[in-house]
């Protein structure tokens, strides 16, 4: 059950607040372990769904990235675990993340490590955040582990936030330009077609504008229909292992964008193996998990083949260049990391010099596709400009 509570603090403060137990004398006990005198306390009869059923909502990335990274600050700054998440879940913005570090705080006390306290959540903490946590408990960097995840967490937040903000100004703009050529197709061209009619011998480019007004008029539910079977067909078919790895191929070779999406997604692997790694996560399970959390099904394939080149006694470089889909910086940044033992620093270099390529990128992208999509709907304009304008021509030569 969820309680609110009103206590004092070690200052003599008033705080008010919430708290999950099994009992009244359970939430009490609980609220006094960090340190507040219980002045009132009951049962919350208003608790979110989140708080009360059991049934959380979502937790957005930017909200799990603040997470760690006041786990990483408060745990390096010598406070205890459970004294930590007690902090954590009273400064968290969000109510289902404050909710779940409760919970992991009650798992805490109860003497289980933090690690297997947030694996309890997957839905929230994956494998890969449990597994470099828990290998810091074991290796005694549990701050460092974490400050590690933190960054990798911010600069995946960092990264979502400026692709988001890079697309706005298109996405409007392609958003204009299909609401003004469906304008023209369904409103402005039928007005026409009456005098279109009264021409014998139209203009090719002005038929294939009647069809194109036709079938937006006539067959528009039709096409609507088609497009949303064909979009549900696309998800359904993406989920398929074959499907998953032609559609990650594709990006990754595409003409245009593909060499981004190649970098991001090389980046994303060697920083996650990285961490994995400086967190004291055995080799081949990091590879495994590197493999698993590239977002791509021709990275995962190609870590496989990595992970058991490696099992068998190969180098991690040597192996890495057998399997084909990884770029020479990488293998060479690893091999020199194999020989200096120390890897995680190499990757971590190779991760932010990707990182820097990326957002390089990503600019030129948005750059180019802004002036294409005026360039789109300019010269269609520019055709049904030309396909109404060359029948009225056409009619006056006829005239005089």
């Amino acid at each position: 059950m969820t309680f609110a509570y009103v206590a004092l603090d070690a200052s003599g403060r008033k705080r008010s607040g919430t708290v999950e137990a099994s009992t009244r004398e359970a939430a009490m006990q609980a609220i006094q372990t960090e340190g507040r005198f219980v002045l009132e306390i009951g049962e919350d009869r208003h608790a979110t769904p989140a708080e009360s059923s059991g049934k959380k909502g979502r937790v957005s990335r930017s909200d799990l990235a603040l997470f760690t990274r006041r786990l990483a600050d408060l745990s390096s700054a010598g406070l205890p675990l459970d004294r930590v998440l007690a902090v954590i879940a009273e400064q968290s913005e969000s109510a289902t993340l404050s909710a779940i570090t409760q919970e992991v705080l009650q798992e805490v006390r109860a003497g289980k490590p933090v690690s297997e306290s947030l694996a309890m959540h997957p839905r929230y903490f994956g494998e890969i955040f449990c597994q470099t946590l828990r290998a810091g408990e074991a290796s005694g960097q549990f701050p460092e582990v974490a400050q590690r995840l933190a960054e990798f967490q911010e600069n995946e937040v960092a990264r979502r936030s400026q692709i988001v903000s890079a697309m706005i100004y298109p996405a409007i703009l392609a958003f204009a330009a299909i609401g003004v050529i469906v304008f023209l197709l369904t409103f402005v061209v039928p007005r026409l077609k009456p005098v279109f009619d009264q021409i014998p011998d139209l203009p090719a480019s002005t038929k294939l504008l009647m069809g194109l007004t036709g079938l937006l008029t006539e067959k528009g539910l039709w096409l609507v229909a088609v497009l949303i079977g064909l979009f549900f067909a696309y998800r359904f078919w993406i989920k398929t292992d074959a499907g998953a790895h032609a559609r990650d191929k594709f990006f990754l070779h595409a003409p245009v964008f593909g060499p981004v999406v190649y970098k991001a997604t090389v980046s994303r692997y060697a920083r996650i193996l990285g961490t994995l790694v400086y967190g004291g996560v055995p080799i081949l399970q990091a590879l495994e998990l590197a493999g698993l959390a590239a977002g791509n099904q021709v990275f995962k394939k190609s870590s496989d083949m990595v992970e058991n080149d490696v099992r068998e006694g190969h180098a991690i470089a040597g192996a890495m260049k057998d399997a084909g889909s990884f770029p020479p910086v990488l293998i060479n940044m690893v091999a020199v990391g194999e020989e200096t033992g120390n890897l995680p620093m190499m990757l971590a270099r190779v991760s932010n010099s990707l990182d820097f390529e990326v957002d390089n990128g990503i600019r030129r992208l948005m750059a180019m596709v802004e002036p294409a999509i005026i360039l789109v709907m300019g010269s269609f304009v520019g055709f049904v400009v030309i396909s109404v304008l060359l029948p009225i021509y056409q009619a006056g030569d006829v005239v005089k």
